[in-house]
C-alpha cells in the first residue's frame, strides 16, 4: 500500500460476480473466493488465469468466508450452516443444513478461543434481531435475541473476546453504541435467550450528532466511527471520528469531503477506507487514556463551533499536536493518551516533564530565522524523544509552513541535512517535495526520490517534467549528486575526456551517430562506439533518480501522457542510450552507485512508448530514434535466439561433466551437433 504497487490481479469471466470478500488461507498461502454464490475458487500468487485454478460447486449459497490464523478458513452459508474449508472440500456437494428460517444474515465474525474456532453472526427477521454463536469443534450452537425496547435498530456490529465473554458492540440508528455480553461457556438449555444491552457511548457533541455507518474497536478505551456529522441548520459532512469510551469524549475527527463507501477497516494500527476514488490509509497509535487529556477534550467539545473536530488535512501539524496533547503535561508519568499519526500529519508524543513538540513549535512561530532554526536543531538532537520520527515530520512541516508564509525564506541546507540523515518518508512530510518543486530545488528532489519509498506518481511525474525542462546551463551551476552516472557517462575534466570501457555482448549492431541538436540539449557526451548521450551528467543523474522511484503503472500512465512531446522524445533518447550502455556489458549492468538497472530502463521505455506512441509515430524527429531502437532490439532478439539454440547442448555438457571423475590432467574433445 505504501508503494501503491499492485502485486497481483485476477478476473472472473464476463457475467460472473464475486459474491463475498476474498480471503487468504494463512496456512497454505492461497486465496479463496466465491462467485455466483456457490462456486468456490482457490489459487496461489503464481496462478494467472482463474479459469484454470481449483474450482468446486457447492450445494448451498455462501454468505462469508472467515480465515483464522491458526484455525483455517471457516465457511458460513446464507442458511446459517457452518463448515471448515477442509471438511467442505472432502465433499463439496454435501448437504448444508438450514439453521435460520426466514432470517437474513446481517453480519458475521470469527475468533479463536484457545484452539477452538468460534463463529458469531447476527440476523434480522420482522424487525427483530438475533445472534448465533457456534463452536465448531464442539458442534454447539446457541441462539439469542437482542433486547429491543425502543424504535431504533442496529446498523453495524463488531465483536471481540475478553475474559471468557464475547463483547458484542452494536451501532444503533439512535446514534448510540451499545455493549452486549455473551458468555462463551453456556450451560443453559433455553432455546432462545434474550440479551440485554447497556449504553456504551452517545455519538453527539455540542449539539451535533454523528450518524454512524460503520465502526471498529481500537483498544479497550477507544473506538473509531465512520459516518456523517449533522449539525443543526448545516449540511451533514462525512468524517472519521475517534472516541474515548472510558470518559465518553470525542478525541479527534477527520473530515472526508469527497465522500466514502461507508465501510471502515482496521488492520495492524492502520485505518483503511475509501475517500472519493482512492483508498486512504491512516496510521494510529493507542495508549492508555489519561483523565487529564479526556477532560481537556471534553472542555474543547463544549464550544459551539465544534472545535474538537480536527481536520487532519488542513490543520497545521503544530496545532494538531497541541490539540492532541494540550493536557499531557498534567498527567502522571505513567499515564499517556492516544496519539494518532495520519498520512497527512504526524503527531509526536511528549515527555511529561517538558513542553510538547507542538507547544514548542507554536512558541517559535514569530521567532527570528536564526532562533527558529537553532531551536529546531536542538529539538532534533534529542534522539531519546518518544515517537522521534513523527517529531521530525512536525519539524519539517514547521519549516515548510514558514516557507509558505514567507516566500523569501527557504532553508535548503537545513532541509537537505534532515532528509539525508533521517529515515523519512513522503507521507511523514507530504508538502516538502511540493515546495521543492516550486523552488526548482533539484538537489533536494533528487535526494527525496532516492530515499522516500512512498512518493505518489503525480509527484514523480512532476519531478520528471521539471528535470527535463531545466536547461543544462542552469544545472551546471547547482549541486547535483553524480555518483549514479560518473562511471558510465564521459565527463570532461580540464578539457580531458574520460572514456569508458566497452565490451561487446556477442553481437555487432552498427549504431548510427545521433544527428539531432534540439533546443533542449546543447551538451553531449560521446561513447567510443559513436552513440551520444543526449543529456549532460547533471540531468542524467536527476533522471536516474526518477527511474529508481517506486511506481504503479496504473497511476503513473495518465500523468505520463501529459508530458510534452519534445520532452518525451528527449527522455526516450536518454533511455535508449542507457539501454545501449547496458547491452555493452556482459552482465547487462551499469557501473556506479544507484545506477539504473536494465529492468528499470526497459519498464520506463515501455511506459513512455505506451503513453506517447501516436505522438512518436507522427513526429519526424522521433522516426529515426524509433528505427534505431527497433534495429537494436531486433539484433538482441537474434543474439539471444542463437543462445537458446545451444542451451540444451550446454546443459547436457554440464550434466556429463558432473558424472565424470577427472584425474589430475585430461583433454577431452566434444562435438556440438
Amino acid at each position: 500500500v505504501s508503494d501503491q504497487k499492485p502485486l497481483g490481479c485476477w478476473s472472473v469471466k464476463h457475467g460472473q460476480i464475486i459474491t463475498c470478500p476474498v480471503v487468504c488461507n494463512f496456512e497454505t498461502h492461497e486465496y479463496i473466493a466465491v462467485h455466483d454464490d456457490k462456486v468456490l475458487r482457490i489459487w496461489k500468487n503464481a496462478d494467472i488465469n482463474l479459469d484454470k485454478v481449483f474450482k468446486a460447486t457447492l450445494s448451498a449459497d455462501v454468505y462469508r468466508i472467515h480465515s483464522l490464523p491458526n484455525g483455517g478458513p471457516v465457511v458460513l452459508f446464507k442458511g446459517g450452516g457452518v463448515r471448515t474449508l477442509d471438511v467442505l472440500l472432502e465433499a463439496p456437494q454435501q448437504e448444508i443444513e438450514n439453521v435460520i428460517s426466514d432470517e437474513v444474515i446481517k453480519w458475521s465474525e470469527a475468533f479463536m478461543e484457545g484452539q477452538q474456532p468460534v463463529l458469531i453472526f447476527a440476523t434480522e427477521k420482522d424487525e427483530g434481531f438475533f445472534v448465533y454463536v457456534q463452536k465448531l469443534k464442539m458442534n454447539s450452537l446457541h441462539k439469542y435475541r437482542l433486547e429491543q425496547r425502543e424504535l431504533s435498530k442496529p446498523l453495524s456490529f463488531t465483536a471481540y473476546i475478553k475474559d471468557g465473554f464475547i463483547m458484542l458492540l452494536c451501532l444503533y440508528s439512535n446514534d448510540a453504541v451499545y455493549k452486549v455480553l455473551i458468555p462463551l461457556q453456556q450451560h443453559s438449555e433455553e432455546e432462545e435467550q434474550i440479551l440485554s444491552k447497556s449504553l456504551l457511548l452517545n455519538l453527539s457533541v455540542s449539539g451535533s450528532v454523528l450518524k454512524g455507518t460503520s465502526f471498529v474497536v481500537l483498544d479497550k478505551d477507544h473506538i473509531a466511527v465512520l459516518g456523517s456529522l449533522a449539525a443543526s441548520g448545516e449540511e451533514s459532512k462525512e468524517c472519521l471520528t475517534i472516541w474515548n469510551t472510558k470518559f465518553q469524549t470525542l478525541q479527534t475527527s477527520k473530515e472526508l469531503p469527497l465522500g466514502t463507501s461507508g465501510q471502515l477497516w482496521c488492520y495492524e494500527e492502520k485505518f483503511f477506507f475509501t475517500h472519493g476514488k482512492v483508498l486512504t490509509v491512516i496510521m494510529y497509535k493507542c495508549e492508555p487514556s489519561s483523565l487529564a487529556a479526556a477532560v481537556g477534550k471534553l472542555k474543547d467539545s463544549q464550544t459551539p463551533d465544534v472545535s474538537s473536530f480536527v481536520n487532519w488535512d488542513t490543520l497545521e501539524a503544530e496545532e494538531l499536536v497541541v490539540s492532541f496533547q494540550s493536557q499531557q503535561s498534567v498527567a502522571p508519568k505513567s499515564e499517556s493518551r492516544m496519539t494518532l499519526r495520519s498520512k497527512r500529519n504526524s503527531v509526536a508524543k511528549v515527555q511529561p516533564d517538558t513542553l510538547s513538540v507542538g507547544q514548542r513549535l507554536l512558541n517559535l512561530k514569530d521567532a527570528s530565522t536564526t532562533v527558529f532554526e537553532d531551536e529546531l536543531r536542538q529539538l532534533m538532537s534529542k534522539a531519546q524523544m518518544p515517537d522521534f520520527q513523527a517529531s521530525i515530520g512536525c519539524v519539517i512541516t514547521a519549516l515548510i509552513n514558514r516557507c509558505k508564509t514567507n516566500p523569501k525564506y527557504y532553508p535548503q541546507t537545513f532541509l537537505l541535512q534532515i532528509v539525508q540523515t533521517r529515515d523519512l518518508s513522503y507521507s511523514l512530510c507530504p508538502d516538502l517535495m511540493a515546495v521543492a518543486l516550486e523552488k526548482k530545488d533539484v538537489h533536494l528532489l533528487q535526494i527525496c526520490l532516492q530515499r522516500f519509498p512512498d512518493i505518489p506518481e503525480e509527484i514523480t511525474y512532476a519531478c520528471l517534467k521539471v528535470f527535463l525542462s531545466i536547461s543544462e546551463a542552469y544545472l551546471k551551476k547547482v549541486d547535483v549528486n553524480l555518483e549514479s552516472v560518473i562511471c558510465y557517462i564521459d565527463i570532461e575534466f580540464n578539457n580531458k575526456e574520460v572514456k569508458t570501457e566497452v565490451v561487446e555482448n556477442g553481437f555487432n549492431a552498427e549504431l548510427e551517430q545521433d544527428i539531432w541538436d534540439t533546443k533542449i540539449t546543447k551538451q553531449t557526451h560521446r561513447t567510443p562506439d559513436g552513440e551520444v548521450c543526449p543529456v549532460g551528467p547533471q540531468k542524467a543523474a536527476l533522471l536516474n533518480a526518477v527511474l529508481h522511484s517506486a511506481y504503479s503503472e496504473t497511476f503513473l500512465l495518465p500523468h505520463l501522457k501529459n508530458l510534452p512531446a519534445q520532452q518525451a522524445v528527449l527522455f526516450l533518447r536518454y533511455l535508449y542510450y542507457l539501454y545501449v550502455k547496458c547491452s555493452e556489458k556482459i552482465n547487462t549492468a551499469l557501473p556506479g552507485i544507484r545506477s539504473p538497472t536494465i529492468n528499470q530502463i526497459m519498464d520506463w521505455m515501455c511506459l513512455l512508448l505506451d503513453a506517447h506512441f501516436t505522438v512518436m509515430v507522427m513526429l519526424p524527429e522521433a522516426k529515426e530514434l524509433l528505427s534505431k531502437l527497433h534495429k537494436f532490439v531486433r539484433a538482441q532478439v537474434r543474439f539471444y535466439s542463437e543462445l537458446n539454440k545451444i542451451e540444451g547442448s550446454l546443459r547436457e555438457l554440464q550434466r556429463l561433466n558432473h558424472q565424470k571423475d577427472f584425474q589430475t590432467y585430461s583433454i577431452e574433445v566434444l562435438e556440438l551437433i
